[in-house]
C-alpha cells in the first residue's frame, strides 16, 4: 500500500514545530560570552552551514522515496545500515530523554506539581501525537504552530524590548569556532531523521527546501532568544526568563507544547529507524515505546549539560552523511544490495576519528564542515583509485 503524500505546507509545519524547541533556547545562551554581534555571527554561519548539510540529507530520501536509514543502505549495505539504525535509535533515546526532562524542569519551576508529574503530562501528549499519526496532523500542527509562534513573538518583545539590560561579561570561555560548532550541532542532529519526513513529500525539491529554510529560521530566532535573554535578562534558565517576562500560564504552554512538538519527531523518527534494524517492528508502537523509554529516564536521570552528547552525535552521523554525499551526488553510486559496503564503513571510521581530533583544534568553522569536507574527499579519492583499479585489471 502506497503512503500519503505530504504537502510542502504541512513538511515546513512540521520542522516550525522542530526549530520551536526549549533545548535551542537553552544552547543560545551559552553564546552570551561572546557578545551580540559575535554570538550572532556564531548563529548565522554555524546554522548556514548545517542547512546545507540538512538539505543534502533531505533531498536524498525525497529523491529515492526512502526513509533516512533506507538511504544509509545505499552506501553501507543492507547489514552496515544497522550500525547507523541502532546508533540512531540510541540518539534519538537519548534526545527524547532530554527534551521531556528539559521540558518538564522548566514547567515545574513555573507551576510546581512534583518530579513525576510534568515528564508523565509531556510523554503523554507525545504519545497522542504519535498515534494521530503524521498525516493526520496538519490541522492540529498548524493551531499548535501558530500559536507558539506568537508566543515566542511575546516572549522576544519583552526580552529585547523590555527596558532591562543586565549586559552579559564577554569572556574567552567559548571560543567562536566552538559557538559554531553549537549551532551547527542542532540541525547536524536532525540528518539521521530529516529523510523520514521528505520521503513522503508530493514536491521532493519544494517540501526538503521549505523543511530546511523554515527549521534554519526558526532555530535561529531561538538561539537569538537565549542569547539575547542571558545578555539582556541575566538570566540562562528558561523558567526564570519567562517568570521574568510575566509570562505565567502562556509560558507554561510555550515550555509543554514546544517539547511536545520537538520530541515527536524524535520519538516517530526512532520508531523508523527500528524498522531498518528488523521489518518485523511495527514503527509507531516502537515511537511510542521510545517515547515510555525517554519518560522513564527524564525522571530517574539529570541531564542538565548535553554539550558532551551533542559533539557525540555530530562525531558519529556527519562522517556518515559525508559519506552518503560523496556516493550519491558526486559517484552516484546506489550500492544497497551488498551485506555490508566495507570500505565505505572504513572511510566512515576514519571520518569518525577525524572529528574526534578536529575537537582539539580550534578552527573558525567549528569541525563539522573540516571533517565532512576532508570525509568527502577522501571517498572520492579512494573510490576513483579502486574504480582505476577495476579498470585495469
Amino acid at each position: 500500500m502506497s503512503r500519503k503524500k505530504t504537502s510542502t505546507l504541512s513538511n515546513g509545519l512540521i520542522w516550525f514545530g522542530a526549530g520551536v524547541s526549549i533545548a535551542e533556547i537553552l544552547t543560545g545562551t551559552y553564546f552570551s560570552t561572546l557578545g551580540f554581534a559575535k554570538g550572532m555571527a556564531a548563529i548565522l554561519l554555524g546554522h548556514f552551514i548545517g542547512g546545507l548539510l540538512m538539505f543534502a540529507a533531505g533531498m536524498i530520501g525525497a529523491r529515492e522515496e526512502k526513509s533516512a536509514m533506507e538511504t544509509v543502505k545505499m552506501s553501507f549495505g543492507e547489514k552496515g545500515s544497522i550500525l547507523f539504525a541502532a546508533l540512531n535509535v540510541l540518539q534519538l533515546v537519548g534526545w527524547t530523554a532530554i527534551m521531556i526532562y528539559d521540558g518538564a524542569l522548566a514547567a515545574n519551576r513555573i507551576l510546581p506539581a512534583g518530579a513525576f508529574v510534568w515528564p508523565l503530562v509531556i510523554g503523554g501528549l507525545i504519545v497522542v501525537w504519535i498515534l494521530v499519526g503524521l498525516t493526520n496532523l496538519g490541522k492540529i500542527n498548524t493551531i499548535a504552530m501558530g500559536a507558539l509562534f506568537l508566543l515566542t513573538l511575546v516572549l522576544f518583545r519583552v526580552i529585547f524590548f523590555g527596558g532591562s539590560s543586565v549586559g552579559s561579561v564577554v569572556d574567552d570561555s567559548l571560543s567562536f569556532g566552538a559557538a559554531v560548532e553549537l549551532a551547527v550541532a542542532m540541525p547536524l542532529s536532525w540528518l539521521p531523521l530529516i529523510s523520514d519526513y521528505t520521503r513522503e513529500a508530493e514536491k521532493p525539491l519544494a517540501a526538503t527546501s521549505a523543511s530546511v529554510i523554515t527549521y534554519s529560521l526558526v532555530s535561529i530566532f531561538m538561539y537569538v532568544i537565549g542569547m539575547g535573554a542571558s545578555i539582556y535578562t541575566g538570566e540562562n534558565d528558561i523558567a526564570a526568563i519567562l517568570a521574568k517576562a510575566g509570562l505565567g500560564a502562556v509560558g507554561l504552554l510555550i515550555i509543554v507544547f514546544s517539547t511536545v512538538t520537538t520530541t515527536f519527531l524524535d520519538a516517530y523518527s526512532a520508531g523508523v529507524s527500528s524498522v531498518t534494524i528488523s521489518p518485523k517492528i511495527n514503527e509507531k508502537w516502537a515511537a511510542v515505546i521510545v517515547t515510555l523509554i525517554g519518560t522513564g529516564a527524564a525522571i530517574v536521570y539529570p541531564m542538565d549539560n548535553i554539550t558532551d552528547f551533542l559533539y557525540l552525535v555530530g562525531s558519529v552521523f556527519a562522517p556518515m552523511i559525508a559519506v552518503q554525499i560523496a556516493d550519491y551526488f558526486f559517484l552516484h553510486r546506489k550500492n544497497s544490495s551488498k551485506g555490508v559496503d566495507v570500505f565505505n564503513l572504513i572511510l566512515w571510521a576514519v571520518g569518525f576519528l577525524l572529528y574526534r581530533l578536529l575537537m582539539r583544534i580550534d578552527t573558525p568553522v567549528g569541525n563539522t564542515l573540516p571533517d565532512m569536507v576532508l570525509t568527502v574527499l577522501l571517498c572520492l579519492v579512494v573510490h576513483s583509485f579502486r574504480k582505476k583499479r577495476k579498470q585495469t585489471n
